[in-house]
């Protein structure tokens, strides 16, 4: 199969021609697919894309148009793929659901805990040999009452880890697991009850219609003052300036972040040389008490492997006239 490779970042390729071998043509671009690069994909048979790419309706025709029939997302959200449409246009669209829920898991745990012990400002103090530790009193995890919100294959895993910290664990999700209850002593709740309940809550959710904005002013108003929140998810799922606002008054006591609504166009790129013109982003960058990380949760190398080997499986199945095994 012929595929274009949208959105390539230096370190994805090696990674992918590794699992593809010399199976399929593969033309790596480090343009996002838009409505200005869509025509690079003409004569392809799929176009294999990530998150910064505009997967819309009207990309969807565009990419029909010219022959591509086949969309395979590198990564587990596909919140920017127009699945009603592509159904109609006969595209078939597979992704990669389960390339490492250890990665995400563990992302949002050093997260807490770099939040908890005041690494980042340890770290400075420490580059203008500034040793004192008044400003550096931190907290235990073990005890704390952590609400997981999305309980899927990430979620689990938190639940793991958090467990073997001490932790008391609450878990918010349409579809309860009872083993988890059992393992772990995880309790489902619904979204009132952990706002008044957690110390620490962490985000696993995807995005959609329904968890867009899902924690807003009003949540974030009747959770536990100095609540400590997490969001290795979706940057859509936590309204940012709510958030901020949440900052500065002290509702918010901790703030953690590999994502952000605005990343588009801003993550995965080197703006060195760039002025930032995202005041939110900025604005956000300036808390002592949050911690930013650029979307690099998924970012090991065996999250990596295992994205380019369910891909390329993708393309085979579709190559050989089979359908993918994580179809859409």
């Amino acid at each position: 199969m012929k595929v274009t490779v949208f959105s390539t970042l230096a370190f994805e390729r090696p990674f992918l021609e590794q699992a593809n071998g010399s199976r399929h043509e593969l033309h790596f671009l480090d343009a996002a697919l838009s409505a200005t690069t869509v025509a690079l994909a003409q004569g392809s048979d799929a176009v294999c894309v990530f998150t910064p790419d505009d997967v819309s309706a009207p990309m969807l025709e565009q990419l029909r148009a010219h022959g591509v029939r086949h969309v395979a997302v590198r990564g587990a959200g596909h919140d920017n793929v127009d699945l009603a449409a592509a159904h109609r246009l006969g595209i078939q669209v597979a992704n990669v659901p389960d390339y490492s829920p250890h990665a995400i898991a563990e992302h949002a745990v050093t997260l807490m805990l770099a939040l908890c012990r005041h690494l980042r400002q340890a770290d400075q103090q420490l580059r203008v040999n500034d040793f004192s530790l008044d400003k550096l009193i931190g907290f235990d995890l073990f005890g704390k009452t952590v609400v997981i919100l999305g309980v899927g294959r990430i979620g689990a895993v938190v639940a793991g880890i958090l467990h073997g910290f001490g932790c008391k664990l609450l878990g918010v999700d349409v579809q309860p697991n009872p083993e988890l209850t059992q393992r772990y002593g995880l309790e489902y709740v619904n979204l009132a009850e952990l706002c008044a309940r957690a110390d620490i809550i962490t985000v696993h959710t995807p995005l959609s219609s329904a968890t867009r904005h899902l924690i807003d002013e009003q949540l974030l108003g009747r959770m536990k003052r100095g609540v400590m929140l997490i969001n290795t998810g979706r940057g859509g799922v936590l309204d940012t300036a709510a958030a901020l606002r949440a900052l500065d008054s002290g509702q918010l006591g901790y703030l953690g972040l590999d994502v952000y609504e605005g990343e588009k166009g801003l993550f995965f790129v080197d703006h060195t040389t760039d002025q930032l013109r995202d005041a939110t982003f900025a604005r956000l960058l300036t808390y002592p008490n949050a911690f930013v990380t650029g979307h690099q949760a998924y970012l090991t190398r065996e999250a990596l492997t295992n994205i380019a080997d369910t891909t390329v499986a993708s393309l085979d199945a579709w190559g050989s006239g089979a359908p993918a095994e994580h179809k859409l």
